[in-house]
């Protein structure tokens, strides 16, 4: 038996590779999941370009001899088509984090009726979002007329959230409203919509390019829309910025435009680092507060201590369905078959040649 995957070249994104490897052994305790489904995002992207800095790689190394390749995670559906577990028969379905490939073993840990964590021993040094699958039959999330929507959605929703958690519990920093760069991206329509829903009062300003506007006001996410170019117009009150573009002349735009009134910064993903460090130098020469990133998985951490796993779900869940409602047939989703497909994809989408209008699904 083999396994079909695709392998990025970590320090040359534009290399890829479809190959087959040996199935190999199922180990004592592990189960083995056939890749059903994935989407392919902008997310999975960011993975692949911060992916040494964050351990992305480490999560699904490849089974060949070929140094300086890598296998991109990608969040979707699989089914269990062998059991060494007793918890676990042949045909049961789960979500979460998998390889661009056609299969996957896990070792079920903390099992429950609605989850398990993967202890594989060398995914452990990673964040433990990455590591929990949820069991389909018992999951509040899961709707299954959405998966699609779950798979292009779910992960950068779920950032989303966790951001208008973190936001809200510092009372927004003390802002009146709130302005979203590349606001056509999922994870900022995520956090419009959950701040629509639990702090309306908060005006939401939504930045995109001249060619996204259109899209941007028809999610109605938005209190407003504007572009890049006409920054120097907005409002002046007291703001926070979380800034999805990694764009160092935007971001030094909002600065000084907003400069004494703006309450916080919040640069999501890693790759405002390196956007705030082109700056003219550091982001403490910017007026007003400093740049801060933020990391998703470290707040989920604390988000789950603080309201446990349980009722942490029943509140992300309540959030996701109504965001699915809010969004409901802004993104045409299209189907392929094939890791081939899955190959092309992402290399369109690293090239930006996907609209924001459409979602990809691979069925591997």
């Amino acid at each position: 038996m083999t396994v079909a995957q695709v392998h990025v070249r970590k320090d040359k994104l534009s290399e890829t590779a479809l190959v087959e490897v040996p199935s190999g052994e199922l180990a004592e305790g592990a189960i083995r999941l056939k890749v059903e489904s994935f989407s392919v995002t902008a997310n999975n992207i960011t993975y692949a370009v911060v992916g040494d800095g964050f351990g992305y790689w480490n999560f699904f190394p490849p089974k060949t001899e070929e140094d300086g390749m890598g296998i991109v995670p990608m969040w979707g559906h699989a089914v269990v088509t062998q059991s060494k577990h007793d918890e676990f028969a042949v045909g049961e379905r789960v979500y979460g984090y998998l390889p661009m490939g056609t299969e996957l073993d896990v070792v079920p840990g903390n099992v429950s009726a609605a989850s398990f964590m993967d202890t594989t021993d060398y995914r452990q040094p990673m964040s433990p979002v990455y590591n929990s699958y949820n069991r389909l039959a018992g999951d509040p999330e899961h709707d299954p007329s959405r998966e699609n929507e779950r798979m292009i959605y779910g992960p950068l929703f779920k950032t989303g959230f966790v951001i208008d958690y973190f936001l809200r519990s510092e009372d927004w920093f003390g802002a009146s409203q709130v302005i979203l760069t590349s606001a056509s991206s999922k994870t900022a329509m995520g956090l419009a919509s959950v701040a629509k829903q639990n702090s309306p009062n908060v005006k939401r300003i939504g930045l995109t390019s001249a060619g996204n506007v259109d899209f941007v006001e028809k999610t109605g996410l938005y209190d407003e829309v504007a572009t890049y170019e006409t920054i120097g117009t907005l409002p002046i009150a007291d703001t926070v910025t979380v800034d999805f573009a990694g764009n160092a002349e935007v971001l030094g735009k909002l600065h000084h435009h907003f400069s004494d009134t703006l309450k916080y910064s919040c640069l999501v993903g890693a790759t405002h680092v390196e956007a705030r460090s082109s700056i003219g130098g550091d982001a403490g020469d910017l007026p007003g507060p400093k740049p801060t990133l933020f990391f998703a998985p470290d707040h989920f951490v604390s988000f789950f201590k603080e309201h446990g796993p349980q009722e942490g779900g029943k509140m992300i869940a309540a959030n996701w369905h109504a965001f699915l409602s809010a969004v409901e047939g802004t993104v045409e989703i299209e189907t392929h078959s094939g890791l081939e497909a899955a190959r092309e994809t992402y290399l369109a989408m690293l090239n930006g040649d996907i609209d924001p209008a459409r979602g990809v699904v691979i069925q591997p």
